[in-house]
């Protein structure tokens, strides 16, 4: 049977109900340039409707702003970030997984308020004392939050919705319990948010403003802001930018087909998003590590996480700025390892509890005594009189300064990576033992990583990398991320290893002395200064280990596949018989993470028909509904799905900007409803969008009092639970006193 003609409207180029499709001289095609009206139409422009996102911005206010001072003490990540606020107000440095920009704006709002540094932030619970200024730092969370509703409204409007849908579904928003929870406190994820907000609508006004205009230019630099403001609060921030990136794709797709578009005009517009779209945010990243880095010229308790060369930049470093460059027999040296964070080689006067059970040799990542180790010769039967050089090939023991005991390995499993190929690293012997074979190690220089001269051919502190093999099992000296257990203080594990990775065997030489070099005349070597974008890719390669290395279990962890059903929450503080838990509002969660299916449904149905040879609709509001939906569900995807590959610590609040994305998703439905599908009946389409409403704000007062931290009743509590959740309702009293005020009952 012969397909029916596909049926196309009449060209037009400033409809409402029709697409803009212009004649050609073959086919015609779509315009990509908007008429005047639909712009006025997607723009907030009269007193009217200035006044609804006014009341928009007042309701989501008084959510937000309510009761910023309960709890009074130190909740969920506010021990971080907080703390990473006096750490900035201090100047001592500190490390996080997370970019520094959100961070820094806390820090400046802490410094404004007139926090002294001196309260930690140390444990959940603890009271802050009167000289914190507690609410003006969620104030700024509070505010962000108010903000992002604010965008969402706008970004709606510019995608076409009406003011009605725009501003219900941005109520959505304002009712959502778990951004309702997550403003209220000092934590990232309102910052991001905002962030993510402010470039997801000036990306949307980008896609409708004609290119080159000034204000395509306002929104193209715009975007490029906000996503360097994300991308520099946290890494999801770069799945934003990703995001941006496949939406551009997509206006390059429709412009490549729009005739009146030369192919210099495409390309020019391309290159310059490209540039801006990368370039921007790439220099607000840069511009925020500068910033901290300035802000932190002390040495901290992340400074241990650093190289030696990094930390000598800082102004109060503890490692030595230059050491005796020659090594030889009779050196006192420390032996730092290259390839992890582990530190120094290190022994200490307690023994392996398995294994031989001798003295335990490990990594410790400061400077102390016990990492100093007695350069000896094999076979010396007396002390060296003149300086002997330590060269490639030298056969030697490392003798343990402080307890007398050598550095030794034998074929005898260790007591955590009990693998054939790993020995037992150990210390053994006593003060007067002469020692014995397995005492004896071999350097050899690896001269393609060392310090190009005299580095290559004999062993130099700091310029000479080297690896140490036992002369008896042809093991090298080994460390890996593995930490020993308690008994081994949780320090990292060092054993000697036939194989593994090579790199893993490397050490070198930081402190070195010498009993026949005189310190005033002989060569001393000290560490390059690093440049910023070295210690760029320092910081980066440490916090990108730190971040896969979040793998312990913890109560309130969830893996992403439980998050668009809310099956539990995360519990934020608790006392008494009052508590804060992160969970969503399940009218607004569910209908927003599940729209791909009657998306996909609606795909397939007009697919389906059109292979039988029926028309595509071409209604502009079906257009832009599968358009801005088909956008909108990439933000949720590209937000969503690497959750799936990363194995470390996972929260439901990490679900917060996809969920964002599906909100937006959300009101594009509305719009299809209320301006196609329910067209002749809106007023039925009123009462739908309301019942929505109405329940999305019973399920957000029904539980408010776990995001304001109010008082409960235990029947009260329970009746509000379902699925998994688990917020503890033993703590509430049977009945609320009868004085307690409205702060209490709400």
């Amino acid at each position: 049977m012969a397909k029916k003609p596909v049926k196309l409207a009449p060209s037009t180029t400033d409809s409402t109900t029709e697409l803009p499709l212009q004649p050609g001289p073959v086919r015609r095609y779509l315009s990509t340039t908007l008429g005047p009206q639909t712009m006025a139409n997607r723009r907030v422009s009269s007193g009217k409707e200035m006044g609804l996102v006014v009341l928009l911005a007042l309701f989501s206010a008084v959510i937000r702003l309510r009761s910023l001072d309960f709890p009074d003490s130190v909740v969920f990540d506010e021990v971080h970030f907080g703390g990473f606020a006096r750490k900035y107000i201090l100047g001592r440095f500190f490390m996080d997984v997370h970019p520094p920009l959100a961070k820094l704006l806390f820090a400046a709002v802490g410094a404004l308020g007139g926090f002294n540094g001196k309260f930690e932030f140390a444990e959940i619970g603890d009271k802050f004392p009167d000289d914190v200024p507690y609410v003006l730092m969620r104030q700024l969370s509070a505010f962000l939050s108010v903000g992002t509703v604010v965008l969402m409204y706008l970004t709606l409007r510019t995608t076409g919705c009406k003011p009605l849908v725009s501003f219900l579904t941005s109520s959505l928003l304002v009712l959502e319990s778990a951004n309702a929870t997550i403003s209220r406190f000092v934590l990232l994820d309102s910052p991001l948010l905002f962030f993510i907000a402010a470039a997801t609508y000036a990306s949307s006004k980008l896609n409708i403003e004609t290119p080159f205009t000034l204000n395509w230019w306002k929104s193209l630099v715009l975007t490029g802001v906000g996503l360097g403001f994300a991308s520099s609060s946290k890494w999801v921030g770069f799945f934003t930018v990703a995001w941006v990136g496949v939406c551009c794709a997509i206006k390059l797709w429709f412009a490549v087909g729009d005739l009146k578009l030369s192919a210099k005009n495409i390309a020019s517009q391309t290159v310059t998003k490209f540039v801006v779209l990368l370039g921007l945010p790439a220099i607000i990243y840069l511009a925020s590590f500068a910033i901290h880095l300035s802000l932190l010229p002390y040495e901290g308790d992340g400074a241990a996480f650093l190289s030696s060369a990094f930390r000598t930049s800082f102004k109060d470093t503890t490692v030595p700025k230059t050491t005796l460059a020659d090594v030889g027999i009779g050196s006192v040296v420390t032996l730092r390892h290259v390839n992890t964070n582990g530190g120094y080689l290190h022994s200490h006067n307690h023994l392996y509890e398995g294994g031989s059970g001798q003295q335990q040799i490990t990594l410790y990542p400061h400077l102390d005594d016990n990492n100093k180790w007695l350069v000896e010769l094999y076979n010396a039967t007396e002390e060296p009189t003149a300086f002997e050089p330590l060269t490639d090939g030298t056969k030697i023991r490392l003798k343990h300064l402080l307890t007398h005991r050598r550095l030794h390995s034998h074929d005898i499993r260790p007591s955590v990576s009990e693998i054939d190929w790993q020995n037992e690293a150990s210390c053994y012997g006593y003060e007067g033992f002469e020692g014995d074979p397995n005492d004896d190690f071999i350097v050899e220089i690896v001269k393609d990583e060392s310090v190009p001269g005299k580095a290559q051919e004999t062993v130099k502190a700091i310029d000479t990398i080297f690896r140490l093999r036992h002369a008896m099992t042809g093991c090298y000296l080994f460390s890996h991320e593995t930490k020993l257990p308690k008994w081994g203080f949780e320090q990292q594990e060092v054993t000697c290893a036939g194989q593994g990775i090579k790199p893993l065997s490397y050490w070198y030489i930081e402190q070195n002395e010498n009993q026949f070099l005189d310190p005033a005349t002989a060569e001393k070597v000290s560490y390059k200064e690093l440049s910023f974008l070295q210690k760029m890719a320092e910081l980066h390669s440490r916090m990108w280990k730190i971040n896969r290395g979040l793998k312990a279990p913890h109560a309130f962890e969830s893996r992403p596949e439980s998050w668009p059903f809310l099956q539990r929450g995360i519990s934020y503080w608790k006392q008494g018989d009052r508590q804060v838990y992160l969970l969503g509002n399940p009218i607004v969660w569910w209908l927003s993470s599940f729209l791909f299916v009657p998306f996909g449904l609606f795909v397939v149905y007009h697919v389906l028909r059109w292979q039988l040879g029926y028309p595509l609709p071409e209604s502009s509001v079906v257009f832009n509904y599968s358009l801005n939906t088909l956008q909108f569900l990439l933000g949720w995807f590209i937000h969503y799905y690497p959750s799936f590959l990363m194995d470390r610590q996972l929260f439901l609040h990490h679900y917060l900007p996809a969920l964002y994305f599906g909100i937006l998703t959300l009101g594009q439905s509305f719009e299809v409803i209320y301006s196609a599908v329910l067209k002749n009946r809106k007023s039925v389409a009123i009462v739908l969008f309301l019942a929505v409403f109405a329940g999305a704000a019973h399920m957000f007062v029904k539980r408010s009092p776990i995001v304001y931290g109010s008082a409960w009743t235990k029947s009260a509590c329970e009746a509000a639970k379902m699925l998994n959740w688990d917020f503890d309702c033993k703590i509430y009293p049977d009945e609320l006193p009868l004085t307690g005020g409205l702060k209490d009952e709400l």
